[in-house]
């Protein structure tokens, strides 16, 4: 009840702020399970999908995003966004099977395979979390790319910006493999990463973006 009074408000105010332009739609099932997978360029991307896509959507959302901004942690909290403390594997582990409860019920379930974001616009390598859940429950992943939702809310706005940004969904995938399977999960990954990188249009790099940004700190 509360996401859909969120909703109520947000998909309005996002379309005014932001005029998001959103292509291929119509490959979100009406019913059923289906994980979305979407690059990551600004904190607000985790709220935007499922303020502009007419299923409910449940994302990940690092947990400092729950304890940070005082604006992204209210996106997060209204968006009903799944906490995850990237330090803990544990932690991983727990919201992987939140994640596939939510698929078995039908749900729709969306992640950043990048676990964190672009430092530079870039795309990197996906963590193979995305093809644990799509080989062990059997959804379809649907590859999103954002744009533009970098200027949204920069690093240090406090409020957010006037701006467009795009939404592109691209066909539901679907695989074959052992979940259990590390090469299986790789695979599975690194497939999903080059249809979002297809829609994106972003430079790719073979690099996780979280050592990269390690590396620049």
């Amino acid at each position: 009840m509360l996401y859909q009074m969120v909703k109520f408000v947000a998909a309005p105010m996002a379309h005014v702020m932001w005029r998001p332009h959103i292509s291929g739609g119509h490959h979100v099932p009406a019913t059923g399970p289906a994980i979305l997978a979407a690059n990551h360029l600004a904190v607000i991307d985790s709220f935007l999908i499922p303020a502009l896509l007419p299923r409910h959507v449940t994302f990940t959302a690092k947990s400092e995003y729950f304890s940070g901004n005082p604006v992204s942690q209210w996106f997060m909290r209204l968006g009903g966004s799944l906490p995850i403390d990237r330090e803990s594997a544990g932690a991983a582990q727990a919201m992987l099977d939140s994640a596939a409860e939510l698929l078995e019920r039908g749900e729709l379930f969306g992640i950043h395979p990048e676990g964190t974001r672009s430092p530079d616009g870039r795309l990197y390598r996906g963590k193979v979390g995305v093809a644990w859940l799509a080989l062990k429950t059997g959804a379809p992943v649907l590859p999103v790319a954002l744009s533009g939702t970098e200027n949204v809310l920069p690093l240090g706005a406090k409020v957010p910006r006037f701006t467009k940004i795009g939404i592109k969904i691209g066909a539901p995938m679907t695989f074959e493999g052992d979940y259990k399977n590390a090469r299986d999960r790789r695979r599975v990954t690194d497939e999903i990463m080059v249809e979002i990188q297809k829609l994106s249009g972003q430079e790719y790099v073979p690099a996780y973006a979280s050592s990269v940004k390690a590396g620049m700190s």
